[in-house]
């Protein structure tokens, strides 16, 4: 193994072409680094909206973890959160259920336990258990389906029962477990009557901030916005199925809204996060036409560029390294930045054949941008020495470049459009301020 980070600049992968992406710089293709998922102990979802934490989004919900003990342990933090309490069940897995199947004859009898128990010891009854499985029965080939029908047979109730796949063997494949887990949450919805006032933001298992989309939306004259994390009731998550039409502002959302759109005949509009003020007008311009509704968005888009120059005034020649584990596609971002007249140094991130077209641009810009892949085992000889940033983007950028200010952005609640730019335009130079004071 080479004692040197892997890392290709920005012009050597244009040149390569999008079919060819070297092999480090994607997951999936060696051995893996588990420097993100370590950083934010999320593997593949404990801290952050991972799978479990995500598969408990609809409310009154509760999840039975069918484990070895290994994989259910990491979950021991997130449950440990006080909105998490008694939401967390488990059924362990030993040597001979690895080698025979023999806990899927266990799981319904555990699924009647957990809602014994709460509606005995709470007093209130789950409406859905979610059944979070691991790589182990990946490789079993365990039918979920038919498992989580024969829980809801042996309730006989009315609860819903559905599974939830850990299974970070499948995070290379045409459902990664993000993926999944969002068409899991939404299939639980019923056909209603459209509300042509009611529209669901899909996309995050935490609220998109409340900033200027809403208030775009309710000119417009609609009066519910419906988001999965602000559903206080099961009864309320279900009125999803009311909407009139879905915004999509993750495209890990984009196979939910297909299915909404073919079972509940909700069509969606996909709106895509970017920190170029000129593409965000654009995007809010096109999402007006194909909604058919009238918005002005010329305050919010003076703000946004106003953050932008006002940084670029105090520090012309910013220079910056980004890494993925931050509310932005650290591609775009570094394509972003760039156009805008900032250095990019280095990125470090997965990736994946559909950001290159962010690197290709990139490249005609900044050529020499230096791209590294988090999950490369030479990440762990990776040298900061050499770069030449002033300040870092990311939880795990800070990690790797120590000695330079960084500005996390990594929340729970998730910037978007003109306000998502103009925060962090201003949140990069008060973070300098402070530190060149």
């Amino acid at each position: 193994m080479a004692r040197t980070a892997v890392r290709y600049t920005a012009g050597q992968i244009a040149k390569l072409g999008k079919d060819n992406i070297p092999s480090e710089l994607l997951s999936g293709q060696g051995l893996v680094y588990s420097s993100p998922a370590t950083l934010a102990y999320n593997s593949p979802g404990a801290e952050g909206f991972g799978v479990k934490r995500a598969g408990l989004a609809v409310p009154e919900s509760v999840m039975l973890i069918v484990s070895p003990g290994c994989c259910g342990r990491n979950t021991s933090i997130v449950s440990s959160m006080p909105e998490y309490k008694d939401r967390f069940f488990y059924l362990l897995m030993d040597e001979t259920d690895l080698v025979t199947g023999r806990h899927l004859k266990r799981i319904p009898d555990a699924v009647c336990e957990v809602v014994s128990f709460l509606e005995g010891q709470k007093g209130k009854k789950p409406k859905v258990v979610m059944i979070c499985i691991t790589c182990v029965d990946a490789l079993l080939g365990t039918d979920m389906e038919r498992v989580c029908n024969a829980c809801e047979k042996a309730l006989g109730d009315g609860t819903r029962v559905r599974p939830c796949y850990m299974y970070a063997l499948t995070r290379e494949g045409r459902r990664p477990p993000m993926v999944h887990v969002r068409q899991t949450l939404y299939s639980l919805l019923e056909p209603l009557e459209k509300d042509p006032k009611s529209v669901n933001i899909i996309g995050n298992f935490a609220p998109l901030e409340d900033g200027e989309l809403q208030k775009f939306l309710t000119k417009a004259g609609v009066k519910h916005i419906r988001q999965i994390s602000t559903c206080g009731t099961y009864e309320e998550f279900l009125k999803m199925a009311s909407a009139n039409f879905n915004i999509v502002t993750n495209p890990e959302a984009r196979a939910s809204a297909h299915d909404m759109s073919s079972r509940l005949g909700i069509p969606y509009i996909e709106l895509t996060r970017s920190h170029n003020v000129e593409m965000t007008s654009l995007m809010y311009k096109s999402f007006a036409n194909a909604a058919g509704i009238d918005i002005d968005v010329s305050a919010e888009e003076s703000e946004a560029a106003e953050a932008v120059r006002s940084l670029k005034e105090h520090f012309p020649d910013l220079v910056f390294n980004i890494g993925e584990c931050l509310n932005a596609d650290p591609f775009e971002l570094a394509l972003s930045l760039a156009r805008y007249g900032f250095g990019v140094d280095e990125i470090y991130a997965t990736l994946a054949p559909e950001k290159f077209k962010y690197v290709a641009k990139l490249a005609e810009i900044s050529p020499d941008t230096k791209i590294y892949c988090n999950m490369d085992p030479t990440m762990l000889y990776y040298d900061v020495s050499a770069s030449r940033a002033h300040i870092s983007l990311g939880k795990d950028a800070a990690y790797y470049c120590p000695d330079i200010p960084n500005v996390v952005w990594n929340s729970d609640v998730q910037p978007f459009g003109f306000q998502g730019i103009r925060d962090l335009m201003n949140r990069i130079r008060e973070t300098m301020k402070e530190v060149r004071a």
